[in-house]
């Protein structure tokens, strides 16, 4: 019997333990390099692999009626060992899977240790790893050593990995009223790859603006950390409540500026002031908020930004924020395997990738996990369908977002899975008497046909990758 040489794993998180994990079960063994308790972190308080930092909470567990819900059903049916550590180490807390922290943090350290397959090396890896290391997943989350970062920046000729995220809220399109809001670019232009009518815009009067204003001014903020409290903002992405405490016109000269631009719906009324949505993802289904990056609390910002007219009834995939992070661009550095294109040995997983979440960062990482097994084995990769969860989540992160030209070179933010990241469907759910659904009715529908869809061609996906082994 050929003896294969070992793929190696950077960083014992979850995206780290779950690769590592798929990568032993395919029958490949597994270095996995994880530096507590070499070198500790502001975060970690234990060597565990796997340890919850924050949260003890995976979010909801309905696979019919939430997308986080259909990644727990497909992680479940992939053989995760985050899902199945989670499962056994669960702890009341209604529709959410919620675990003993450190019962599941046990629970995958014990079953990585023992398998015979998977070698745990307790070192931290400075730099870029040794030559010799053909296939390496590096899954060392937000807080990867400054030499790694700057091996990477080195290697990919970027000019920054830790920064201040300027994130602007994402809207579902389906949920904007566009009997108030209406398709036009600024004077008509169509800029590159568009057509004169790429932005969605919600008009304000004279006394909307004042009281939006007003609201932004009063709104509760969030606290900003230690550590960033020394990140200074850049001019050209502050937060929307700081422009407003600039002067109450500083918006209205800045992404609110009310020209190049009629209302159909009233043509001859001059907006005071037009916020602007632009397209977020291929499919059409998100469009982010231009220049609403915010620190405000997450309540206050869905109070706030409904008052805008189209959007009194706004469902959010994403709210706003401004904090300090470490991240790939990955569109421009990845693959659609997630192999760095500028060193393919190296593959990255979980949140360095442009993912937010425990769930999705493991996800990440049991793509990742999958890939770099089959080729060890001499196969091709096998990309789950963009209509699975895991499917649209790495679409997101290698090339699924929209390109903005003149946003700058990092237009692509991370994103939890939400179902606006999905294709939408064929054709609309009806009622059983097959008239159209209407409201809160119609989105129920949808979200249990796309949950539906994802599961049924997640099973057909792992079926044939099963066959093909």
């Amino acid at each position: 019997m050929v003896r294969l040489d070992p793929v190696h794993v950077i960083g014992g998180g979850l995206a780290g333990s779950e690769a590592a994990w798929q990568v032993a079960s395919r029958g490949v063994p597994v270095v996995l390099h994880e530096m507590r308790p070499v070198r500790s972190t502001d975060a970690h308080h234990t060597d565990g692999l796997a340890e919850l930092v924050c949260s003890n909470s995976f979010r909801s567990d309905d696979a019919q009626g939430n997308a986080v819900g259909v990644l727990h059903a497909e992680m479940r049916r992939a053989g995760s060992l985050i899902l199945r550590c989670a499962d056994a180490n669960q702890v009341p807390a209604g529709g959410a899977l919620a675990v003993d922290r450190d019962g599941f943090s046990t629970a995958v350290t014990q079953a990585l240790e023992d398998h015979p397959l998977v070698e745990i090396r307790r070192e931290e890896i400075a730099g870029l790893p040794p030559a010799d290391w053909d296939k390496v997943i590096v899954a060392t989350g937000p807080l990867t050593s400054p030499a790694l970062a700057e091996a990477v920046l080195t290697l990919t000729g970027e000019t920054a990995l830790a920064f201040f995220d300027a994130i602007a809220p994402i809207v579902h399109f389906d949920t904007i009223d566009m009997g108030k809001a209406w398709f036009q670019s600024r004077y008509d232009k169509p800029g590159p790859g568009g057509t004169g009518a790429d932005y969605i815009n919600c008009p304000m009067s004279k006394d909307e603006y004042e009281a939006f204003v007003d609201a932004l001014l009063a709104a509760e903020k969030a606290p900003v950390r230690d550590f960033e409290a020394k990140t200074p903002y850049f001019d050209g992405c502050l937060p929307v409540e700081v422009m407003a405490e600039r002067g109450r016109e500083t918006m209205r000269f800045g992404p609110l500026k009310p020209v190049g631009l009629t209302n159909p719906h009233a043509p001859d009324v001059k907006p005071h002031a037009v916020i602007q949505l632009r397209q977020d993802n291929k499919l059409g289904t998100l469009y982010n908020m231009v220049g609403f990056q915010t620190k405000m609390r997450h309540g206050e910002q869905v109070r706030v930004f409904r008052t805008i007219p189209g959007l009194q009834n706004a469902e959010f995939a994403r709210l706003g924020g401004m904090h300090r992070n470490t991240y790939l661009n990955s569109p421009r550095l990845l693959d659609g395997t997630l192999r760095l294109k500028a060193d393919p040995r190296l593959r990255f997983a979980g949140q360095i990738t442009g993912c937010e979440g425990y769930v999705e960062s493991a996800a990440i990482g049991l793509l990742c996990g999958r890939f770099a097994a089959a080729e060890r084995l001499g196969a091709e990769p096998d990309l789950p369908p963009l209509t699975t969860a895991h499917g649209a989540l790495l679409s997101h992160i290698t090339g699924g977002h929209v390109e903005v030209i003149d946003a700058g070179p990092r237009s692509f933010q991370p994103m939890n899975i939400n179902f606006g990241l999905f294709p939408p469907l064929e054709l609309s759910p009806k009622s059983p008497d097959g008239k159209r659904l209407r409201g809160s009715e119609k989105t129920l529908a949808k979200k249990k046909a796309i949950a539906l869809r994802a599961l049924a061609d997640a099973d057909r996906w792992l079926d044939s990758a099963a066959q093909a082994a």
